[in-house]
């Protein structure tokens, strides 16, 4: 994603990218007082520069009184709470250190609520009849109801769409093979994730705010690393690799680990500490693939240098957000994690994103408009060094009215497209404004009980209906008998698409990887992406190219640019599970 532009642009303005030398790193400046206590601690990354060791750096800043909590040496990335009211200032001023700002968000996924906003797309409330969707595949063998599939699968269109049928019988995942869910965590008591769920790895980088997030569930406000409070991770787990077990659905990828690398809130925010810490264990860990379907706050574009609206201490927070994500995406595809993530769901054009007028927000109410520069500011992680942006498609293969796209087919800004649901696909039929037209996957029971899609007993409530489906099976006989329910919701968003892709990632893996010395089982990560890209099923531009979406305004309109092999619609094209598990092996 922008590759070659994100790290030419971090050097001219002389910040750091990964092997480059800070001027900063030379000269010792001026001493900043820390100023009054406040009285209240407050949160606060600190990055050293390049070279500089992040234990080092921590000593002095516990030296001025601040309490570390965390120390990545990886990226240089330091997080400590302080109550003094000048302390990003004083910090900044310190001898080896790159930045500093207060603790500010990273990334939220999208909430499940009605089409009000860029992030509220996953669960349109409209009237409904709940009839399924047909994605149309490549003609290999679609999911149909018997012994092979498990009892859902056939209301699985995007599935279909990759020939996920047909792949399976080539290959359907390795146990060697780790994808890190990096999102809301995920509930590892689904009957459908339990089988594949790597405990042993899994890890949870995030402490609960009461604030956002609701009262702590534990004494310490750090969930095990095996639930999901937000239910979003876990339905992207469920498209990656739920089990094939005769229950529910299955997964693109249904025999590979999973692993949880929970970076985000309950609440769905994602700050920048917890991210990058979670980018670095994932690599360190030996992850083969990372699936992020989170996009930026409280800043929509992180802007070298800040917006022209953006005052100091914005510009410092957005520099050190770039120069984070930067490291660490970088050093997660050196240890060759593949890197997939959500395009977004802002229908908004990335080469020319215009104003943004919904930064910051958070804390809420703070949002100003700003002028947006494509050439200096960035998405991320999408947008980040090394990551595979996936845009979504609907049943009919059309871009989703929600998903971002690009004019501009040469700035690296998207790679693939797949499955992410379209509620207002097949317009003018019984099909549209339909659940059937999203994407099933897997969620939590408890998720559930507290939207009120399911009651207390385990029922689907009439709030439910349609949206949410259950299925249980019964193991043992007589006394000893006993009775496991799943549950399942339609979703739709780039968070949806993305899964898809990193599943078919995951299957190029299992595939063509092999055992290299201490690395174990694993494959290049520019190979993977090779693959992924080069087996992605050429999708054209529509007819004529500036498409309009019957029934919805004219701000939904969107021009495709491109040929039918590469364009800002679909990419490289609409990736392919059957065609990736055919590439010739070397």
């Amino acid at each position: 994603m922008r590759h070659p532009r994100i790290l030419s642009m971090v050097a001219a303005l002389g910040l750091v990218s990964a092997g480059m030398v800070t001027a900063s790193a030379s000269a010792a400046p001026a001493a900043v007082p820390l100023g009054a206590a406040t009285g209240k601690d407050t949160n606060y990354v600190v990055l050293a520069d390049q070279g500089v060791s992040a234990q080092k750096v921590a000593d002095d800043l516990e030296a001025k009184g601040a309490t570390v909590t965390s120390v990545n040496e990886a990226v240089g990335l330091v997080i400590v709470s302080s109550d003094r009211a000048n302390f990003a200032k004083s910090a900044r001023a310190m001898k080896g250190v790159y930045g500093a700002a207060t603790e500010g968000v990273v990334g939220r996924a999208p909430k499940r609520v009605a089409e009000r906003n860029r992030d509220a797309i996953m669960r349109p409330r409209f009237e409904s009849n709940n009839k399924g969707g047909k994605g149309k595949g490549n003609g290999h063998g679609r999911y149909k109801k018997g012994k092979k599939a498990d009892p859902l699968d056939h209301l699985l269109w995007g599935m279909d769409m990759l020939d996920v049928s047909a792949a399976h019988k080539i290959e359907s995942g390795d146990k060697r093979v780790k994808v890190g869910v990096m999102d809301t965590g995920v509930d590892a008591s689904h009957p459908d994730i339990k089988p594949n769920f790597d405990r042993k790895l899994s890890r949870n980088f995030v402490t609960d705010m009461p604030d956002i997030d609701g009262p702590c569930e534990t004494s310490n406000c750090v969930d095990p690393a095996d639930v999901d409070e937000g239910g979003h991770g876990t339905h992207v787990a469920g498209t990656i690799a739920a089990a094939k077990n005769g229950m529910g659905v299955s997964g693109v990828a249904p025999d590979v680990s999973i692993v949880n690398v929970r970076a985000g809130q309950d609440s769905g925010y994602f700050f920048v500490g917890p991210v990058v810490n979670a980018l670095t264990y994932s690599a360190d860990a030996g992850l083969d693939v990372v699936n992020m379907s989170f996009y930026v706050d409280p800043w929509a574009y992180n802007c070298l240098d800040g917006a022209p609206e953006d005052n100091d201490e914005a510009a410092q927070e957005q520099n050190l957000i770039i120069e984070s994500m930067t490291r660490a995406l970088t050093y997660a595809h050196k240890k060759n994690v593949t890197l997939v993530g959500a395009l977004g769901n802002s229908y908004t054009d990335l080469a020319n994103p215009g104003t943004d007028t919904s930064s910051p927000d958070y804390p809420e109410g703070n949002e100003y408009p700003r002028t947006i520069d494509n050439a200096t500011c960035f998405d991320l992680p999408v947008e980040g060094p090394h990551v595979i942006g996936v845009s979504s498609v609907g049943p009919t293969k059309r871009k989703a009215y929600y998903s971002n796209y690009t004019t501009d087919i040469h700035s690296g800004e998207i790679e693939v497209s797949a499955p992410g649901g379209d509620y207002r696909d097949h317009y003018g039929t019984d099909q549209y404004a339909t659940p059937g037209n999203l994407i099933l996957s897997t969620v939590p029971l408890k998720v559930l009980q507290e939207e009120g899609s399911v009651d207390a007993d385990g029922n689907i409530t009439e709030d439910g209906e349609g949206w949410v489906l259950k299925d249980c099976r019964t193991t043992g006989k007589g006394k000893g008998s006993k009775t496991e329910c799943g549950y399942y919701e339609y979703y739709q968003g780039t968070s949806m698409a993305s899964p898809h892709a990193a599943g078919v990632a995951a299957l190029i893996v299992s595939r063509f990887g092999r055992v290299q010395g201490k690395q174990g089982f694993t494959l290049d990560a520019n190979r993977t992406r090779q693959i992924l890209m080069g087996t992605a099923v050429d999708t054209p531009c529509p007819e004529p190219r500036l498409f309009t979406y019957p029934g919805l305004a004219s701000r939904f309109n969107a021009e495709c640019v491109g040929g039918a092999a590469f364009n800002g619609f679909y990419g490289d094209g609409i990736v392919n599970a059957y065609e990736a598990m055919r590439f010739p092996r070397r």
